[in-house]
């Protein structure tokens, strides 16, 4: 799956917010209070971004 470009259902666009949620996640951070920080208080866009996974490299790994 890659990166959510827009909310699936409200539309807000939240491309621009899922490197600095990854990043501050991954040093340690709380989810629930990094996405309090950076403004997402929708549902809908919260778990957008919070249940979104990478998985572009490991799909390169494979041939077509």
């Amino acid at each position: 799956m890659m990166r959510p470009v827009r909310c699936f259902s409200c539309g807000k666009p939240l491309a621009d917010k899922y490197e600095e949620f990854e990043k501050r996640v991954s040093e340690g951070e709380d989810p629930e209070e990094v996405l309090d920080d950076m403004g997402i208080t929708r549902y809908c866009c919260r778990r957008m971004i919070y249940t979104s996974i990478d998985v572009t490299e490991e799909m390169m790994k494979f041939k077509r």
